[in-house]
């Protein structure tokens, strides 16, 4: 700050520095004048120059460092009051452009609430009419045509759901509920689920579940298996999706293993990434890039460890780590 300052006082301090020197100067030529008197005066006015600089410079950046250190958030306490002329104008300048954010910001939040409170309320009410088809569906006697129209359905059925929790996993803190569940009826209920899409490609599942609870939030906990089934059967074809759980230095992991077209290498970093599609295949245009982004943003509120390997053609196993109860409890105290 010292040097801002003095480059900010230049031309003033130059001045004061070139009365000085003028004043030796013409002492120096004119014989006339005692040059030795006038030098203890000039001096005299540099330490009290000095001395004023001092104290000027604790008085006027006392404000400019308020400003410096102020985090740019809306609370304008941090600032002290302004002493001079020029520091009210900025204190005016900042105070006015901060209230005109303020305002626009509340404006624009009530608008996004608004905006997610209507596609909550839409999908909601987009989801009675699916639950009507799906029944209908159900009692067609082409058995070729059901299971075609129920292949349908269920990418509507999973993308309305994509969507529903997209909207909530912002605030998805407020709605956990940490136990312990059970793994069992969660990946029943979701392989249940994906019957239409597996029975016409000929996949099936194999179960082994060694650690049979684990300690989390069921509701979300069934979003993330959701996905990772989801993407499995997607790109699979007449292979067996192998599900298996163990404990593992007091962690519960569970391993989604599937025979499918794989993923590059190149893209295994990326595959979290929001909108992120895979390079292979890429010309089917059905991936959305949020099915594993979604995953990932619902892991880390629970404390899951997920870790992803595969390879061209051999297939892609998921790995999912649940946390400890010390975990959360430390989370809980920081």
């Amino acid at each position: 700050m010292i040097t801002k300052y003095i480059k900010e006082k230049r031309s003033w301090l130059c001045l004061l520095a070139g009365i000085q020197v003028m004043i030796l100067f013409v002492a120096f030529v004119d014989a006339s004048i005692p040059f030795l008197p006038l030098l203890y005066i000039v001096l005299l006015n540099v330490l009290v120059c000095t001395a004023f600089v001092f104290i000027r410079f604790q008085k006027e950046t006392r404000f400019y460092r308020a400003v410096k250190a102020w985090d740019q958030v809306y609370d304008l306490e941090a600032f002290d009051e302004a002493d001079s002329p020029f520091e009210r104008i900025v204190q005016e300048a900042v105070t006015s452009q901060t209230e005109r954010y303020r305002r626009e910001s509340a404006v624009s939040f009530r608008l996004l609430e608004q905006e997610k409170d209507d596609l909550l309320s839409w999908i909601h009410e987009v989801k009675t009419p699916l639950t009507a088809m799906k029944l209908m569906i159900e009692r067609l006697p082409d058995e070729t045509l059901r299971s075609q129209i129920m292949y349908e359905w269920l990418r509507i059925h999973h993308l309305l759901d994509q969507q529903l929790h997209q909207k909530r996993i912002p605030f998805m803190r407020n709605d956990l509920f940490i136990e312990d569940t059970g793994l069992e009826p969660i990946l029943n209920q979701e392989i249940r689920a994906l019957k239409s899409w597996c029975i016409p490609k000929g996949i099936g599942f194999d179960v082994s579940l060694e650690a049979e609870t684990v300690l989390t939030d069921g509701k979300w906990l069934g979003f993330m298996l959701r996905q990772l089934l989801t993407n499995a059967v997607k790109y699979s074809e007449a292979s067996d999706i192998v599900i298996m759980s163990r404990e593992t230095d007091g962690h519960v992991v569970l391993i989604i293993e599937d025979q499918g077209r794989g993923i590059d290498p190149k893209d295994l970093p990326r595959i979290f990434d929001k909108g992120f599609t895979s390079t292979l295949g890429r010309q089917e245009g059905a991936a959305t890039g949020m099915g594993l982004y979604l995953t990932k943003q619902v892991a880390e509120p629970l404390l899951i460890g997920i870790r992803a390997e595969s390879a061209p053609g051999k297939g892609t196993t998921f790995t999912l780590t649940f946390p400890r109860e010390n975990d959360f409890v430390r989370l809980a105290g920081q």
